[in-house]
C-alpha cells in the first residue's frame, strides 16, 4: 500500500504484525543494576573530601560543617578544631554553649533546631564526611520509595485493579481526543501512531536503536547527570537547584500519577494501532518493569521531566546565556558549543524515543515542561524540610557534611595562586 507522505502510513502498519526493531538485550536485566551501581562507586570516588582520613585520630577542623552558613548565634560549630566534649554527655542538649542550635527559617517562622555538629567525629559522620555524595543517595532512595507508593495508593483510591486500568484508558483515550480532536490539535500535527509507524517501515535500525536506548535514558541515565553535575557544578547551591527542580518534579508527576492514572499508547486497545515496540519477546528492563514500577503513569513523562532538567542544566553550565560565577573559568568556545548542542539534542532525542517507542504521548512531554519549569521557580519550598533533616541527624547521631562541590574550582585557583607567586618571588 503506498502512503501518502512520511508520517501517513499506519493504514501500512495495521496489515500485519510489523518487525518492531531489535528487542532490549537479555542483559539488560543483570547489566543495568551493576551499571547503575558503578555509576555510583565511581560518583563516591571522584566526589571524596581530599586529605581527610577516615580514620585518622588527630582531631582537626571539622569537615561536616552544616550546608547553609550560620552566624555564631545560629549555631554552626567554631572555626578550629573539633570540641574537645564530642563524647560528653547529651544532657547539654539545646543549651549547650558550643553547640548553640541551629535557626531555620521555616513559612516565615524562625524555628530552632538542635545543633548535630557535636557528633562531627563519630564515625558514621566521618563517612559522610569523606565521601558527601552518600547524601544525595539517600535522597534518590527517598524518591523511589515515594514513587512506590503512587501505584498502591491509586489502587486504593480507585477501589479495584479493573476499576483503575478502565479509568487509566480512558485518560488515554481522552488525551489523544484533546490531541487530535480538540481545538488545539494545530499543536499536534503529527500523531503519535503515525509517528512510530514511520519508524516500523523502513527504519529498523532507528527503532532498535530507540527500544535498546529507553531504559538507558531513564535511571542509568539521570544518575550519571546528578554525578556529574555534583562534580562540575560551579557551586553546591547551583548543584542543589537542579536536584531540588528535579524532586519537586518528581513529586508533582508522583502527584498527577495517582489522581490522574493514564494509560501509556503501547497498553490501549488494538484499534488505535499501537506497538509496544520495547518489552516485545519478553525483553525487559529491571527499571520500565517490575512490581513496584508504575505501568499507568504516562502522565507527565517522567522521561521528559529529567531530560528537561538535564537539557536546561547543560545549556546553563555552557555559560553562553549568563555571566560566569566568583572563581568560575570561562569555558572554551568548544565546550561552549558541546553544552549548547548537547542542551537542545537531548531533550529531543529522549521525546522521539518516548513517542517512537509508545510509551508517551506528545502531551505528557508538553505536561513535564510545565510542571519541571513550574518546580524550578518553586524549587525552594523543599527548604520548609531543613528542620526536620537537623532533628533527623540529631536522633542518628549524625553531623550532615559540608559537599564537595565546587572544590575542584578551588583547589585549581589555589594551584593558579601558588604559580603565580612563585613566579612574582
Amino acid at each position: 500500500m503506498a502512503s501518502t507522505g512520511p508520517f501517513n502510513v499506519t493504514e501500512a502498519a495495521e496489515a500485519a504484525q510489523p518487525n518492531m526493531g531489535g528487542a532490549q538485550f537479555a542483559s539488560h536485566t543483570w547489566m543495568e543494576p551493576i551499571l547503575v551501581i558503578s555509576i555510583m562507586l565511581s560518583s563516591l570516588y571522584f566526589n571524596r573530601r581530599h586529605n581527610f582520613r577516615l580514620f585518622d585520630s588527630a582531631r582537626g577542623r571539622s569537615p561536616t560543617r552544616s550546608v547553609l552558613p550560620h552566624n555564631n548565634s545560629q549555631g554552626s560549630s567554631p572555626a578550629g578544631s573539633f570540641d574537645s566534649d564530642l563524647f560528653s554527655s547529651d544532657s547539654e542538649g539545646f543549651d549547650s554553649a558550643k553547640h548553640p542550635p541551629k535557626k531555620r527559617n521555616c513559612c516565615g517562622m524562625v524555628v530552632r533546631t538542635p545543633n548535630s555538629s557535636r557528633f562531627a567525629n563519630n564515625w558514621h559522620s566521618r563517612v559522610l564526611a569523606k565521601w558527601p555524595f552518600l547524601i544525595e543517595m539517600f535522597y534518590w532512595v527517598l524518591n523511589l520509595a515515594f514513587y512506590s507508593l503512587t501505584k498502591a495508593v491509586a489502587q486504593v483510591i480507585f477501589s479495584t485493579d479493573s476499576g483503575l486500568w478502565q479509568l487509566a484508558q480512558d485518560h488515554g483515550i481522552l488525551v489523544l481526543d484533546i490531541e487530535h480532536k480538540s481545538w488545539l490539535r494545530f499543536l499536534f500535527p503529527i500523531k503519535e501512531s503515525d509517528f512510530q509507524a514511520w519508524f516500523l517501515n523502513g527504519h529498523l535500525t532507528a527503532i532498535t536503536f530507540l527500544n535498546r536506548f529507553y531504559s538507558l535514558v531513564h535511571i542509568p541515565g539521570t544518575v550519571t547527570f546528578l554525578s556529574w553535575y555534583y562534580y562540575a557544578a560551579p557551586t553546591h547551591s547551583t548543584f542543589a537547584t537542579v536536584r531540588r527542580t528535579m524532586t519537586l518534579g518528581n513529586f508533582a508527576a508522583f502527584t498527577i500519577f495517582t489522581f490522574f492514572p493514564c494509560m501509556p499508547p503501547r497498553l490501549l486497545p488494538k484499534e488505535f494501532n499501537f506497538h509496544d515496540t520495547v518489552r516485545q519477546s519478553n525483553a525487559e528492563s529491571v527499571w520500565v518493569g517490575g512490581n513496584y514500577v508504575n505501568q499507568l503513569a504516562a502522565m507527565p513523562s517522567l522521561h521528559f521531566t529529567y531530560a528537561f532538567c538535564v537539557g536546561s542544566t547543560f545549556l546553563y553550565h555552557s555559560g553562553i546565556f549568563r555571566r560566569a560565577q566568583r572563581g568560575e573559568p570561562r569555558k572554551p568556545l568548544y565546550a561552549q558549543i558541546f553544552f549548547l548542542v548537547a542542551g537542545i539534542c537531548y531533550p529531543l532525542l529522549v521525546l522521539t524515543i518516548i513517542v517512537a517507542t509508545a510509551n508517551h504521548y506528545w502531551l505528557d512531554a508538553v505536561v513535564a515542561m510545565c510542571t519541571t519549569t513550574l518546580s524550578f521557580c518553586f524549587n525552594k519550598v523543599w527548604m520548609f524540610l531543613l528542620p526536620a533533616e537537623d532533628i533527623l541527624c540529631w536522633v542518628l547521631r549524625v553531623d550532615k557534611p559540608t559537599p564537595t562541590t565546587g572544590d575542584r574550582l578551588k583547589r585549581r585557583e589555589a594551584q593558579y595562586q601558588l604559580v603565580k607567586n612563585e613566579e612574582e618571588a
